[in-house]
């Protein structure tokens, strides 16, 4: 093992895994750079300590207890997709708990609650629960995220409208709290931890295992895509306002979710809606896009391929599927751009310096379920959103430059000086290191009850990452 038996806790944490030399790698280590996970954002770059691959949760405990006595901080990892590689600690020498092999997966043949382990990729949960009697829950279209921190964050996905978000899901978990304890949160049991894992888990403990409702899978979809490819600023202006129009249609329909995505010289719009091709034709006429082509229709009448999603293949084939180097910002809203607001957003957009080419923004429609449930139910903070932004570029060559960043940020600018009624929240999921005030943004008028809870069962601040929740200062003061 080289020189790591002199980093601190090297004893105690390979004794956490029982002496098994292949459940901990060191950064010392040899072969560190290859047994550790990759880093997701190239332009994050964190080395942890050590990174551990624990088989249950009593190793998990240990873990935990061992870089408590020696002041190091912990994060999970489940799927690894953070844009700020917060799962690797975000910062240099942490801890991480690499949840790979909790793969459990059972299913209640009457109550239909499915028991998952918190390493599960999306796509494994989403073929698992479809084989399991045809069930599926709410979560997002990038299949290779983790169950871990998708659900735990917030959750989007084609079937929030009607469902909620993945984390609206969770009945009960398991989570192992800063002390090595191994609790379950529920409603009844430790509700304050169930609060705050709903939304703000990296900060609370590890979930090793979720019980997660289940609803019927949908059985019939119509996929649609309408684009403009190259225009000027006003007709991609006008298509925006255009889809804007019909996102906020009063009584829309909860069975349609939308996306429009930017780009440079272009505009896609895509979407699913869960019914027949005549229900979809029948709505279809109030969409009136006269600035796009006449759109594509895919009818599909199977549930694992009803996923797909268009901004999804975009951000795959800028990144190419590799590690790279990118930023990204998102903003939440609750009213629709004024006018002058579309036109300044696009005129901006079209005349900014950006410094690469591999640039996009994604606009997403929300509401329906996810705004059913009170603001003050569970950590996520953004029950009134609308519609979130989302902000994304990638360096083709080193380090994002300035230019880019600043380019990014001002699309934020731009928006607050022309709706200045818009909600200024950041979706948690979309981790933004240069963000101000990143904890009130992430978690709004819930954060004095997340540092309450923070206080009560993390006080020194073992589960950390650069914008983690953080120890109310009064309570601080008293530690």
């Amino acid at each position: 093992m080289g020189n790591s038996q002199s980093l601190p806790g090297h004893n105690c944490l390979l004794a956490a895994v029982d002496h098994r030399a292949s459940l901990v790698t060191f950064q010392n280590d040899a072969l560190f750079h290859l047994r550790a996970p990759s880093l997701y954002n190239l332009d994050a770059p964190v080395k942890p300590l050590a990174v551990t691959f624990p088989e249950n949760s009593e190793q998990i405990a240990k873990i935990v207890q061992c870089a408590a006595r020696h002041s190091l901080k912990v994060q999970s990892r489940s799927g690894g997709h953070s844009y700020g590689n917060y799962g690797l600690g975000g910062q240099d020498g942490a801890v991480v708990v690499d949840l790979k092999s909790f793969q459990e997966f059972s299913m209640d043949p009457v109550t239909h609650v499915a028991t998952v382990g918190s390493g599960t990729l999306l796509g494994d949960l989403h073929s698992r629960l479809y084989n399991a009697g045809h069930r599926a829950v709410a979560h997002g279209a990038c299949l290779s995220v983790g169950l871990g921190g998708h659900a735990t964050i917030g959750g989007l996905g084609s079937m929030s409208r009607q469902w909620g978000m993945a984390l609206d899901h969770i009945q009960e978990a398991e989570v192992v709290l800063a002390d090595g304890k191994i609790i379950t949160a529920s409603a009844t049991e430790n509700p304050d931890v169930l609060f705050a894992i709903k939304g703000a888990a990296a900060s609370f403990g590890i979930v090793t295992k979720f019980k997660l409702i289940t609803h019927p899978a949908p059985t019939q979809a119509v996929q649609y895509s309408y684009s403009l490819n190259i225009g000027t600023t006003a007709q991609r202006a006008r298509l925006f306002a255009d889809w804007q129009r019909f996102i906020y249609t009063q009584n829309l329909t909860r069975r349609v979710s939308s996306e429009l995505v930017v780009f440079e010289h272009g505009v896609l719009i895509s979407g699913t809606f869960f019914g027949s091709p005549e229900e979809w034709k029948s709505l279809e006429k109030k969409l009136k896009f006269p600035g796009a082509d006449k759109g594509n229709l895919i009818v599909l009448t199977d549930w694992l391929g009803m996923l797909v999603s268009g901004a999804e293949d975009l951000i795959q084939q800028v990144a190419g599927g590799t590690p790279c180097s990118f930023y990204a910002k998102s903003m939440s809203f609750t009213d629709a751009l004024s006018a002058e607001g579309v036109e300044s957003l696009f005129t901006y957009l079209d005349s900014a310096t950006k410094g690469t080419p591999a640039w996009f923004v994604i606009f997403d429609l929300e509401a329906g379920a996810t705004n059913d449930v009170p603001n003050n139910a569970t950590a996520y903070a953004h029950r009134d959103t609308i519609m979130w932004m989302q902000s994304y570029a990638v360096s083709l060559i080193g380090p994002v430059s300035s230019t880019t960043k600043d380019f990014l940020g001002g699309i934020n600018q731009v928006i607050a000086a022309t709706c200045p009624s818009a909600s200024y929240g950041a979706y948690p999921g979309y981790v933004d290191p240069l963000l101000e005030n990143s904890q009130q943004a992430y978690w709004g008028d819930n954060l004095p009850k997340l540092q309450k809870i923070k206080s009560d069962i993390d006080p020194h601040d073992v589960f950390h990452n650069p914008e983690s929740v953080r120890v109310n200062p009064a309570a601080r003061a008293q530690l």
